[in-house]
This record gives C-alpha cells, structure tokens and sequence, in this order.
C-alpha cells in the first residue's frame, strides 16, 4: 500500500496510523498527527481503492452504503500491511493508535470491529458504523476518540451514538466531542483530540 513512514522522536510513543478521507492522500493528516503527538513516529496509508479518480479504503454501493464484502477484504489487506510495515520500520505493532477522518475512520473502525488486538486506540474523526449484526472482538483497554457533527449530513447523531453504544459494549473505553459543523474535521475538534490522546496515553 502506498505510505509514508515517519520516525519519531519518543520510541516509546505510540505509532500514529493516519488514515484519511474519500479523495485525499497519505499526506493530509500529517498537520493534524504533529498536533496530536508531535513526538510520535507516524504511518500514513494512502487507500487502495479509487472512486472516480479519488483514493478510498474500501468500495461503496451508494453514498452511506458499504460494499461489505470488499469492506472485509480491505480492511484484512490493512491489517496485513501493518504487519509487514511493523517489519519493515522495527515499530511496536501493539503500540499503533489509528487517526481517520470519514472514510479513514470507517476503515479504522473496521480494524477495530474484525481485528482484536490490532490497534492499542483509536481517534475517528466523523465516522459511521462499519458493518452491522458482528460481534466485536473484546476491546476493553482500547480507548476511542469520537469527533462527530449535530447536524453532520453524511453521519447523523444517530449514526455516532450507535457506534459509541457498539464500541462500549465490546469494553472500550469512549469518549464522543460533538460540534456544529457538518462533517468538517475542525481546529477545535483537533484540538479535543490532542488533549484526549495526551490525558489517555500520558505522553
């Protein structure tokens, strides 16, 4: 998978996975993984999947509506590659914290809902519920960072409270910041973030 690695400068930081929205690439997320946790090393993954010339991590049947079956495939293709990056760049793969926004946080979700132990916690900016009717692998100690929109169009209130309902049901420790500007990823929703990971981690 195309990706940038970054090294840190804290080795007993966790690795920050950056996963990022419907159209962008491995290096939008790098502003927001310096605000979270500068001192962090950074894997950034850029999606396999096109739609309309815009990278993704998995395929859609519609706007809201997953391919569930690629949604599997891609999300074991993922999980594969960190692997073989942890390898590869001689990081701690239990010590990997998955920061998405939309698109990147529905596959970091999915990570979380197929994969035990394959995140130490998650950041996931505006994301929806990945797949329904699964019974998610035991999450206790993998705490989770929701930011989500009250009148965000693409992931309703409804969508956010759902998944936070799923995630603490599987023992996961959850925190839900909500603000008021549709699906836009803001400053102060980054900023909730970074304080959240700093207070979380202790780093």
């Amino acid at each position: 998978m195309k990706h940038i690695f970054k090294q840190g400068t804290d080795q007993a930081a966790p690795v920050l996975l950056l996963l990022h929205g419907t159209g962008g690439t491995e290096r939008d997320l790098l502003p927001l993984a310096d605000r979270i946790s500068p001192a962090s090393s950074v894997l950034s993954v850029r999606g396999n999947v096109l739609e309309n010339g815009m990278p993704r991590y998995f395929r859609r049947l519609a706007e809201g509506i997953f391919d569930l079956e690629d949604l599997v495939f891609r999300t074991k293709e993922l999980n594969d590659f960190l692997g073989s990056a942890a390898t590869e760049y001689g990081f701690d793969r239990g010590n990997l914290i998955a920061v998405g926004y939309s698109n990147g946080a529905n596959i970091a979700g999915s990570l979380l809902f197929h994969y035990q132990g394959t995140l130490r916690g998650a950041i996931l900016h505006h994301p929806m519920v990945p797949v329904r009717g699964l019974e998610l692998p035991d999450l206790t100690d993998v705490p989770c960072f929701i930011g989500a929109g009250l009148n965000d169009p693409l992931c309703t209130p409804q969508e956010t409270e759902e998944l936070d309902r799923l995630l603490q049901a599987a023992g996961a420790p959850v925190t839900v910041h909500w603000e008021r500007f549709g699906h836009q990823l803001t400053s102060s929703e980054a900023a909730a973030a970074a304080a959240w990971f700093n207070e979380t981690f202790n780093v």
